[in-house]
């Protein structure tokens, strides 16, 4: 048998790696968007 025993084969460390690249890209994508979305605000306020 193999040591991964979660459903997706990672092992623990490997699913905790995962996950912390995957936050760190979440929050860079957030930022992005809220930058994005910000800069139309000064360009057209549409409130």
């Amino acid at each position: 048998m193999t040591d991964a025993a979660n459903p997706s084969g990672l092992t623990d460390d490997e699913a905790q790696e995962f996950h912390q690249y995957y936050v760190q890209g979440y929050i860079l994508w957030a930022v992005g968007a809220f930058a994005a979305h910000s800069l139309v605000w000064i360009w057209r306020p549409w409130f």
